[in-house]
């Protein structure tokens, strides 16, 4: 066995990409386990790599310094194309309601982190990784180790202080939020959801036999009923369609109609017998239901969308199609009538092709499916993004020019290039499947890396007398930032509940946290608040910690 012995230890290009692979492999299973509800997730594949390093592993310096940088690279360089559509819509006047609080977030945990490490005698390096931990911001723990060694410092200080730090940082937006919700949160806080944003939405066909309803139009039998349903699909004479609000009912039609399941037996008095058929398996298959159909992703690029509502663009009634879904920053909204569009929004939407075709001149290009990855844009927007960040900048007050770096100089070209791209028929678009393979797989690079570099001197700080003041630390600034502007956009912004959970924790870029919220709080609101300000949060927090360690070392 002493291959196997040789594969796991010599140095070398094959041992690396075993080592990285079986670290990364671990992790992510571990990631998946649950306790009380709650995941580490990818973050897991860090706390294998410091247990494999404090084990004895290791890697080639060389190769592991590229292997690291190289996944911090990728990631916040996917990163940017991700959030870059939504970037500088959230800063228009109705993001900007969501964003003000999300970056006082921002700003008071980073100086309540520079008061401590005064206060406390905590080295600002050491700091960094605490602040990084406690926000659960891995891009930002890149930005600060680069900024680092910029400096000719020692940068594996901060990623053992996030190491300890982190975990706590996950749990304790939970725990702020929970404890708002039962300390401070009214009945009235709590935002009555439309009822297109229920979740408990059941659907069901009705083959039509009451002679009521027949030549009179949707419109007209919803405006006589007081109950909450929409007719998604129609059949007559063997074609399927998506009826607009004009379209008149006759006998023997069959319509597919979404509602709940309180209001589904009601609903037979109104159009008929209903059909036996179970409409919510999961394993229906709505490609053979809509044959005659197709689905498509639109993405909004025209600027005069941008902020208006679904309802407003009256595309079902004007184009006969139907918009299901919704994808913003990576997160998956309800299609609503109230909901407003942003740039960078990917629309699913069904109809026949000579509709679909109509809508996508209304919204913006529809995305086509690639049979090639456009990689040459990938690999000119990283080296865009290194040439930025190796750019020496003079501001007064800081004895070196600042860099940007390998985290700062890619996620900016990123957001640039996810949010013009388009404008200027640059061809940067990459599938969300694509665009989360590229964030996995860097990210699964940087953090067992990451793990390895810092596991050989783990534990033995963990056992020191600060391992305990630096969990301490950890929590305060994770809780208290969330817990001061919870109550701020509570009582002074009077914003909903849902939407002040959802800014905290797109503020902390916590999606287990958002998890939670959205579990617990009937309606998107959290979705759609964390979508709207995670974008400039995560680009404030890259750049801030770089600020502070130039400043206060």
């Amino acid at each position: 066995m002493d291959w196997l012995s040789s594969l796991l230890t010599e140095h070398s290009a094959l041992q690396a990409v075993v080592v990285i692979s079986l670290i990364s492999t671990i992790g992510i299973g571990l990631g998946k386990i649950r306790l009380f509800g709650i995941s580490l997730g990818t973050a897991f594949i860090f706390f294998v790599g410091i247990l494999a390093g404090h084990l004895g592993l290791s890697l080639d310096p060389q190769m592991l310094l590229y292997a690291e940088s190289f996944g911090l690279i990728i990631f916040v360089y996917a990163l940017g194309l991700q959030v870059g559509p939504g970037f500088f819509s959230s800063l228009r006047s109705d993001g900007l309601r969501l964003v003000t609080p999300a970056l006082a977030v921002v700003l008071v945990g980073t100086a309540m982190a520079v008061g401590m490490s005064y206060a406390f005698g905590v080295s600002m390096p050491d700091m960094a990784g605490i602040l990084c931990g406690a926000t659960t911001n891995t891009p930002a723990l890149g930005a600060a180790q680069q900024t680092l060694l910029q400096m000719g410092r020692d940068a594996n200080g901060p990623a053992l202080s996030c190491a300890l730090a982190y975990p706590l940082g996950v749990v304790g937006v939970i725990l702020a939020i929970a404890a708002v919700r039962k300390l401070f949160v009214r009945p009235s806080d709590l935002a009555g959801p439309n009822p297109e944003h229920r979740k408990n939405v059941f659907i069901a066909s009705y083959h039509l036999t009451n002679p009521a309803v027949f030549g009179k139009s949707v419109h007209e039998i919803a405006a006589l009923s007081h109950h909450h349903f929409v007719i998604s699909r129609l059949w007559r004479d063997g074609r399927v369609s998506i009826p607009t609000s004009d379209k008149t009912l006759q006998q023997d039609d069959v319509i597919l109609v979404i509602t709940t399941p309180a209001e589904a037996d009601a609903l037979r008095l109104i159009f008929g017998e209903q059909e036996k058929k179970d409409w919510n398996k999961e394993n229906i298959d709505w490609n053979t239901v809509d044959s005659q159909l197709i689905s498509q992703r639109i993405l909004v690029t025209r600027p005069e969308i941008n902020g208006k509502r679904l309802a407003a663009l009256r595309l079902r009634n004007t184009y006969g199609i139907n918009i299901s879904r919704v994808y913003r920053s990576g997160v998956q909204l309800l299609a609503t009538p109230d909901l407003r569009l942003q740039l960078g929004d990917r629309l699913t939407v069904v109809g026949e092709a000579a509709a679909i075709h109509n809508v996508e001149k209304i919204l913006g290009n529809a995305v086509k499916s690639l049979n090639e990855p456009n990689l040459a844009a990938v690999f000119i927007g990283l080296i865009l993004g290194l040439t930025l960040g190796s750019i020496p900048v003079s501001i007064p007050g800081i004895s070196i020019p600042v860099k940007l770096g390998l985290a700062g100089g890619p996620i900016i070209v990123g957001i640039l290039i996810g949010t013009f791209g388009p404008r200027l028929h640059m061809i940067t678009y990459t599938t969300q499947s694509a665009n989360l393979m590229l964030r996995a797989l860097g990210l699964s690079m940087y953090l067992a890396c990451l793990g390895l570099d810092a596991g050989a001197h783990f534990f033995e700080t963990v056992m020191r007398p600060e391992g305990a003041l630096w969990l301490a630390l950890g929590f305060a600034l994770t809780f208290v930032p969330v817990a001061l502007m919870a109550l701020f956009s509570l009582r002074v912004q009077r914003l909903d509940f849902g939407s002040v959970a959802g800014l905290l924790c797109g503020s902390m870029a916590n999606p287990m946290a958002l998890n939670y919220a959205n579990d617990t709080i009937e309606g998107d609101n959290p979705s759609v608040s964390y979508a709207t300000v995670y974008p400039v949060c995560m680009f404030l927090r890259v750049i801030i910690i770089q600020v502070v360690l130039m400043l206060f070392l």
